[in-house]
């Protein structure tokens, strides 16, 4: 028997990664879309009256094994993936958009959720029984659900095709990732490069049966060369490598596929009544239309370009003064930033690693959410996991109940996507009076442990870990009825307010003390250190503000505008850059053809959202400084109102009920120094 095709008995009710074999996926699925059809038969042949229970509540908790069944596939096809997994994907895409054409352009179904819908003035619902109903009627007339016959098919090829067309960007992305290797033998070569990824590097050579030392495009490999290899010209040949991914006109080139999803997502747009695919995106968003997010941008671009120009400028006058460096490049951004920074504050990365062990930053981020939330996690061995690297734990509350199961995953390898993030094995939910708990995962690219040293972090991979876990608490703390409205099923510009918030714990000394200590010695992080980590919080806040504002930008003109006559991805992509370049474009290079978060994620005409949420972020940060970091009743304020909610409430009403009025953008301006 399939093991996917039926309830997981085990402990605590997880995923049998063990027992899992990449074919069964295809006929599970298969399968489990047949018997969620099934399900969705017995509401549409309901003779009684269409009611909220019958109807809405019943489409709600049908096909929950083919979610699981999914969640997993499409995780390890991002955490865990090789040549066969990636070709299931390509099948298995197509079926499931089918799927969800067949449920959304069901006339029947549609009828009955309509009936429901325009009568729920005269039914007792409770507010998220009413967001529901709303998102359930939204999610078929906003899909297709009032078109005819005709354009349903049209609509229907053009879900395929974008889901095809999303899944080999992502592929193309990691081939490339995985494709390119810096060889290097000569030991001079690594002039400036601290001795622990001088050592990892010696590692994968030797992991590879090659001497010498291997860079790779993994951040863990590509970041610390960046920022301190003295060798300009090899930092330049591995920073054109990194921005021509997809762009190489081979087989994994990626500029083709972003023109087709560009057009499509166009045309589905107009096919369903809307102007440009940003204005059928941003109606379910906080931001609402096209213009408040290009407003919003380019308000925050008048703040930030002056400052950014100015930095610029202390850059290019600190590199010539140095080195000799007449012009600027891309490539000397990050290793000429960091000796800048060094000057400035006195402040290493390489200074501050001994204290950032991975295992203590780790534990630093659940010391801080026990404090702030009453949870305890508790290293489990009793349950399966996808890969030896894989942690597991459980998580309780103060009076010792099941709050969640909690994976991290913490170090790339070739099956891996580059990059961090959150997401889940299973929602939370409560059904027939039971409170199912979720199973959330973390999933991050850190440098791995060497032979004579563990895995350190940069200060940045602190700030990644403590972001993801964000999102986590999210996932974890979610307390509602209805599983498409749980932990992160909110809207995308408020989805990153829990993680951004977390990063600022960073920052403070009492929480560094909690587990910044050094990893030889156990001496606490010292407090001039703490002071220069604050100090230099800021420095190079105004370019990096800039960098964000033109990816936002990047993904608007993308989306938010007519591409019929696009024709070449990066003309379009300089365009849209225009206002927020610094640097000398490099001809070789395409941001865009990389560009993973709009064109394979979920965060297409949704980038603006990083921006958005840190003026929600700063804002609430500011209320917990004023109490006390740690202050309990602010904190059960954010947890009641915030993490715990989901999407059962409008995201400002409840940001208000957490704070008390609507969120300040002076607060983010004022913590980036922007002004005063």
């Amino acid at each position: 028997m399939n093991i996917l095709l039926k309830s997981f008995k085990n402990a605590y009710n997880t995923a049998p990664f063990s027992q899992i074999k990449n074919k069964d996926f295809l006929p599970a699925i298969t399968s489990l879309i047949e018997d969620t059809k099934a399900e969705i038969d017995n509401i549409t042949s309901n003779p009684e009256t269409p009611t909220f229970e019958n109807t809405i509540e019943a489409l709600e908790f049908t096909g929950e094994q083919l979610d699981r069944v999914t969640n997993i596939f499409f995780n390890l096809n991002s955490a865990e993936t090789n040549d066969e997994i990636q070709k299931i994907a390509q099948e298995v895409s197509p079926l499931l958009s089918e799927f969800g054409n067949d449920i959304t352009l069901n006339e029947a179904l549609f009828k009955r959720v309509k009936t429901v819908y325009d009568n729920k003035s005269n039914l007792s619902l409770n507010g998220e029984q009413i967001m529901l109903l709303d998102k359930s009627y939204k999610s078929f007339s906003r899909n297709g659900a009032n078109l005819a016959e005709d354009k349903k098919e049209t609509l229907r090829a053009i879900d395929k095709d974008l889901s095809k067309s999303s899944l080999s960007f992502g592929e193309h992305v990691l081939a490339e990732t995985n494709a390119f290797e810096m060889h290097i033998t000569n030991e001079e070569d690594l002039s400036g490069l601290p001795e622990g990824a001088k050592e990892a590097a010696k590692q994968l050579a030797e992991s590879k049966d090659k001497a010498g030392w291997l860079i790779t495009l993994d951040y863990p490999s590509y970041i610390p060369f960046m920022t301190y290899a003295d060798n300009r010209e090899l930092r330049k040949k591995l920073a054109i490598a990194f921005g021509k991914k997809g762009f190489h006109n081979n087989e994994f080139d990626n500029q083709d596929i972003i023109l087709n999803i560009v057009k499509k997502r166009f045309e589905r747009a107009n096919l369903l009544g809307y102007k440009t695919h940003a204005n059928f995106v941003l109606e379910e968003r906080m931001a609402k239309t096209p213009e408040t997010v290009i407003n919003f941008l380019n308000e925050l671009l008048e703040k930030a370009k002056p400052a950014a120009k100015e930095e610029f400028k202390k850059l290019e006058d600190f590199a010539k003064a140095l080195d000799g460096i007449d012009r600027l490049e891309k490539w000397d951004s990050g290793y000429y930033s960091e000796k800048l920074k060094q000057k400035l504050f006195d402040l290493d990365d390489e200074k501050l690693k001994p204290y950032f062990k991975l295992e203590n930053v780790t534990q630093g981020a659940f010391k801080i959410a026990g404090k702030l939330y009453g949870l305890h996690f508790e290293e489990i061995d009793n349950i399966d996991k996808y890969h030896q690297d894989v942690l597991t734990y459980k998580v309780t509350n103060n009076s010792g109940d099941l709050v969640s199961i909690f994976y991290a995953d913490f170090f790339p390898r070739a099956g891996k996507r580059n990059g961090a993030w959150m997401t889940s094995y299973k929602s939370q939910s409560i059904k027939n009076g039971e409170n199912n708990r979720p199973h959330v995962s973390i999933v991050c690219n850190f440098t791995k442990p060497t032979k004579s040293k563990p895995s350190l972090l940069t200060f940045n991979e602190v700030t990644t870990l403590f972001h993801e876990f964000g999102h986590a608490l999210h996932g974890m703390l979610a307390n509602t009825t209805y599983p498409g409205l749980s932990g992160t099923s909110v809207y995308w510009d408020f989805v990153e307010l829990p993680s951004q918030v977390m990063e600022n714990w960073c920052y403070e000394k009492e929480a560094l003390e909690l587990f910044a200590t050094h990893y030889e010695t156990g001496e606490v992080i010292p407090m001039e250190l703490v002071a220069k980590i604050k100090e230099s919080s800021t420095f190079n806040e105004g370019m990096q503000t800039l960098r964000q504002i033109s990816f936002g930008l990047l993904d608007m003109s993308w989306h938010g505008q007519d591409p019929t006559n696009f024709i070449n991805v990066k003309a379009q992509e300089l365009k849209a850059l225009e206002n927020t370049k610094l640097y000398p474009d490099v001809t070789e290079n395409c941001m865009s053809t990389s560009f993973s978060h709009i064109f394979q994620g979920g965060y297409s005409s949704g980038y603006y959202s990083y921006k958005w949420a840190e003026v929600l972020d700063a804002d609430a940060f500011e209320y917990f400084k004023a109490a006390g970091i740690f202050n309990s009743e602010v904190a059960t304020k954010f947890k009641d109102n915030v993490l715990s909610q989901g999407g059962t409430v409008d995201p400002m009403t409840l940001y208000k009920q957490f704070r008390g009025q609507e969120p300040q953008p002076e607060a983010l301006l004022r913590r980036a120094g922007l002004i005063k």
